[in-house]
């Protein structure tokens, strides 16, 4: 009994034995990596484990108790508590005991980054984190990596000073190789929440926890390739190189069926192109319309070759259009909310040259390319999607969207225009200093305007410009900006009498009652449009909320917690679920007290 009790126990958890540094990838790029033996690294704690992207991914059976078993734990820790031997180590002829061995080795991946001095990618790429593998579960495989399991030789730090760092040296900073606890929180909580809200990103499986707020960031997307490294062969020039990357790509997207339809002749490249330039297009659209900052340049870094999120060190959501934030980074400035659509146009730029290059084996100049018929394209996905969210955020049923898109589009036009100058509209006083960069403020919420705006015309459809910035006020909001010229008011006048104008159009299309129209906006935008929505500063806060909770406050504890709050945070209609009222005082009702209070801030 005991015996078949164990190999049960075993057999559940089968699927970590096969997270061993191996990937396909190495054979696909030999150059493309560099392998570092590994040791277990000892005195690590979880302090978080995604229950539920385990089972999605099969290392944790469907009907899992979401707890940390004793089994659980050994294998969790096992598998990612590591750290690599790095250069310093080996230079310095360090030994480690032959128990604390792993078997396998871990790349750290070369990839374009524009920090560094060398602009072509040979010393750049992963510098604190490491690809543990690959597992696939019902016609799926995910890629698996971790950050903070030591300082590689592609870190910044080793590019700049051209010496080998220890792990943990506290005079590198981000060279140093670790990670730390609260970043590890912030991205689980924060992927999370944009998981359920239909936003492609990677998610954290796991934290583990050692002194001094260190951790190892274990995180896991379907294809963890990004534009970079697609960048790295193409400004290098390696033709070879490019071409089986490009392929090891489409081959791993088909597999895990996402390209649906996609040709297995030459053809394939054009289809890969297209799918890419609608994802960022697409990307860049839903971005700005949420409010999302994420530190795009043209290198394709900080992002996934689908317009994944990933590397939450620079990602926020602000809650309004602050658009004019720039995060500084000591040695520059990152682009803001309204760059990051050219920096999306320029990745497309690239690939499209890398796919021209594929194709035919010769490699023309990026300034060829500078007026392909794809960059038009692009143009037109990201208008048409704009136009789309426009209509999605006041409050419409997708069959009501198409239905005016097609039949209105000049009335469309003109509601864009007047919400967009009070979207922008900023604080008399200019550009500010904020914790981690510089901002002007933006001053209007167009949240409030569309959750509250349906429901007083309700009750009255004489609404005046008073009235109307009355719902848009927020404590950014000082008198002087108030103080309007004849443009603003004309415009103010123009954004009330073009949303009735729409909310009657779509009663005609659809014959309604006007009423019956705006109950459903009502319903609609109370969601979409939620006051407590997430913002970096709150999720700042809540973090900070978590660390500093009691013993009681354990793996499974913090699951719920994350979970739950994710689930509140959830915006789309159609994947609300009805919840519990929280009582007073709860961890969950301080987060939600916490999002509210920092609803309009960075």
């Amino acid at each position: 009994m005991n015996t078949a009790k164990k190999l049960t126990t075993k057999n559940i958890y089968h699927k970590f034995e096969m997270i061993d540094g191996s990937h396909p990838l190495k054979k696909v790029l030999p150059d493309g990596y560099i392998d570092y033996p590994a040791r277990l690294r000892r005195g690590g704690k979880i302090s978080y484990f995604n229950f539920e992207l385990a089972k999605e991914m099969g290392l944790i059976p469907a009907e899992h108790e979401n707890k940390i078993t004793h089994e659980l734990e050994s294998k969790i820790l096992e598998t990612f508590a590591i750290q690599i031997i790095n250069e310093f180590d080996q230079q310095n002829n360090r030994k480690f005991p032959k128990k604390d061995m792993k078997s396998g080795t871990y790349m750290a991946t070369r990839y374009l980054q524009l920090q560094h001095e060398d602009k072509k990618g040979k010393q750049s790429g992963d510098g604190r984190s490491i690809w543990n593998g690959q597992v696939s579960h019902q016609g799926r495989t995910w890629d698996i990596s971790s950050c903070g399991t030591g300082g590689t030789c592609l870190s910044p730090a080793t590019s700049k000073y051209n010496t080998f760092f220890e792990t943990g040296d506290p005079s590198v900073s981000y060279g140093c190789g670790y990670a730390e606890l609260d970043e590890g929180l912030a991205t689980a909580l924060m992927s999370r929440i944009f998981k359920y809200n239909g936003t492609r990103t990677e998610q954290s499986l796991a934290i583990i926890e050692f002194d001094n707020n260190i951790s190892i960031n274990v995180r896991s997307y379907l294809n963890l390739i990004r534009p970079s490294h697609f960048f790295l062969y193409l400004k290098q020039d390696r033709f070879e190189d490019l071409k089986n990357l490009c392929d090891y790509y489409i081959a791993h997207e088909v597999k895990n069926q996402r390209y649906q339809n996609c040709p297995s002749t030459k053809a394939k490249y054009d289809f890969f192109l297209k799918v890419f330039t609608q994802d960022f297009a697409e990307l860049v659209a839903n971005l700005e319309d949420q409010y999302i900052f994420c530190w795009l340049d043209w290198d394709g870094d900080n992002i996934l070759m689908d317009g994944g999120i990933i590397d939450y060190g620079s990602i926020r959501q602000f809650g309004l259009f602050h658009n004019e934030y720039r995060y500084d980074d000591i040695e520059r400035f990152s682009t803001n909310l309204s760059e990051q659509k050219q920096k999306a146009k320029l990745i497309v730029q690239n690939m499209i040259q890398a796919v021209e290059f594929i194709k035919t084996g010769q490699k023309s100049a990026l300034t060829e390319y500078a007026n392909h018929a794809v960059l038009s394209e692009f143009e037109t996905i990201y208008e048409d999607k704009k136009n789309y969210n426009l209509l999605y955020r006041l409050g419409l049923s997708e069959r009501k969207i198409k239905q005016l898109l097609k039949r209105e589009p000049d009335l469309i036009a003109l509601y864009k225009k007047a919400f967009s100058y009070f979207e922008k509209y900023k604080s008399y006083k200019g550009e500010v200093k904020v914790s981690d960069g510089v901002n002007t403020e933006a001053i209007f919420s167009m949240r409030n305007f569309l959750r509250e705006l349906p429901q007083l015309l309700l009750y009255s459809k004489e609404l005046t410009m008073t009235d109307i910035l009355d719902v848009m006020k927020t404590e950014f909001t000082k008198p002087k900006d108030l103080e309007f010229s004849s443009y603003a008011k004309k415009q103010a006048n123009i954004l009330l009498n073009s949303y009735k104008e729409l909310i009657q159009k779509t009663s005609k299309l659809f014959q309604e009652e006007w009423e019956e129209t705006l109950l459903g906006v009502v319903h609609r935008s109370q969601i979409i449009n939620m006051p407590g929505r997430m913002t970096g500063d709150a999720i700042t806060h809540i973090v900070d909320l978590m660390v500093k909770q009691d013993k009681s406050f354990n793996v499974k504890a913090k699951h719920k917690f994350i979970e739950e709050i994710s689930r509140l945070q959830v915006v789309v209609p159609e994947n609300v679920q009805v919840g519990s009222k929280k009582s007073p005082g709860t961890l969950v009702e301080k987060a939600l007290h916490i999002f509210d209070e920092y609803r309009d801030g960075l």
